[in-house]
Parts: structure tokens; C-alpha cells; sequence
């Protein structure tokens, strides 16, 4: 593994994947607290302090490990989920959806900034790649996040999305679910189906409603 190539990627990917979870976490402890959680804000999980939200095996740890054990062809990673005890919200089911639905939307919001801030650079000529790939790192970052939490398997945001989406026995059978969602998920994600039948959609889609939010500003800088 080529070392240097590797700080190099550290360095351009350190500080989007920094805001992406940190914002991500912190916009689920907002969200909580809004509908009548105060659990995450009690806590001090209601920050923008990355310190509060990393975790040292799922954030550095296990990606730094996949990407040497993978030569960069797959990585994983995940911070530390923000506590949320939905039987104190106002309306449990319905405030769920919400409460989950906050963190991929700060993450599409975030990939929307990436974006016109490296369209902005272009407008403006710079050339230093090393700022041009950041952007185009922190669009791609958000992107994943926004669509793999999305995936409709609890503990995952999308699978609370849904179960507060269904009828509630239904509701009910997939929360059984979350005990053993995150291997089910590892599991998925390992023998590809993740990858092929919901992140390549979801984030193609994801990708062209960006660009399409993009284009009148990109039409200004041309």
C-alpha cells in the first residue's frame, strides 16, 4: 500500500467525512429534542463538536483496517449512534419518522454546499486539486450516507423511517429486526446486494437531483 497515497486521501476525505457524521448525529439529537426527547441534549450529544460523536473502533479504526485489508476497494465505517428514547417523544411513531429522517437530510443538504463550493472554485479558476477533490470527496461522502442510511432495515434510519411508516403490527415484526440489523446489514453489505440493488440507484438518483439543483448556479460560472 502506498503510503503516501493513502495521507493523501486522509487529508482530502478528513474533513467532509468530519462534518458529515458529525452533522448527521447531531441533527438526530436536534431533531429529538424538537418532538420531546432530551435524552441526546442531556447527554451533550446535541453539538457540533466531532470529539462527541466519533467512535474510535467504527470511525477510525475500522476504516483505516478495510482500506489497507482492501487496497481502498471497500471501506465501512460508522460514529457513534445518537441515544434516542422514542417513548418520550410527543407522538412516538410519527416523530420517529422525523427524528430519523434529520440525519440523511443534513447529509443531502451538506452534498448540495460540496457542490456549489466546487463550482464556485471552478467559477472562480482555481486549480489546486487538492481543494477541487475535497469538494468533490464531500459531495460523494454525503451521498453515501444519504443513501445507505436509507436503507429500509432498522437500526438503519431508513428501517425506523419505515416502521414508523407501517401499520403497527407490521411495524412491529420489522422492529424485531434491530437486535441483529447491523449484521444483517455487514452481511449485505459484504455479499454486495447493498451496494448493487440500493446504494448504485439510490445515489445515481441522488446524484442527478443534485446536479439538476446545481445547474442554474453552474450556469452562472460558464
Amino acid at each position: 500500500m502506498d503510503i503516501a497515497h493513502l495521507i493523501q486521501t486522509v487529508a482530502i476525505y478528513a474533513l467532509p467525512v468530519l462534518f458529515a457524521i458529525t452533522v448527521h448525529e447531531a441533527a438526530h439529537g436536534y431533531a429529538a429534542r424538537h418532538f420531546g426527547d432530551d435524552t441526546a441534549y442531556v447527554l451533550g450529544r446535541v453539538t457540533l463538536n466531532p470529539l462527541k460523536h466519533i467512535d474510535p473502533v467504527g470511525t477510525i479504526l475500522m476504516p483505516l483496517l478495510l482500506y489497507f485489508a482492501t487496497s481502498g476497494a471497500f471501506l465501512f465505517g460508522y460514529a457513534k449512534p445518537v441515544p434516542v428514547r422514542f417513548g418520550k417523544l410527543r407522538n412516538p411513531k410519527r416523530n420517529m419518522i422525523w427524528v430519523a429522517l434529520a440525519g440523511p437530510a443534513v447529509n443531502l443538504i451538506q452534498a448540495f454546499i460540496w457542490g456549489a463550493l466546487l463550482i464556485l472554485l471552478e467559477g472562480a479558476g482555481v486549480e489546486e486539486l487538492f481543494f477541487l477533490k475535497m469538494c468533490q470527496g464531500g459531495v460523494l461522502v454525503n451521498v453515501v450516507m444519504f443513501a445507505f442510511n436509507l436503507f429500509p432495515l432498522p437500526p438503519l434510519d431508513g428501517g425506523r423511517i419505515l416502521v414508523g411508516l407501517l401499520p403497527y403490527r407490521q411495524a412491529e415484526l420489522v422492529s424485531r429486526l434491530e437486535p441483529w440489523g447491523f449484521f444483517i446489514v455487514m452481511a449485505l453489505v459484504i455479499a454486495g446486494v447493498v451496494s448493487t440493488l440500493w446504494l448504485q440507484p439510490v445515489m445515481a438518483l441522488t446524484l442527478w437531483f443534485l446536479n439538476l439543483l446545481l445547474t442554474p448556479l453552474a450556469m452562472l460560472f460558464t
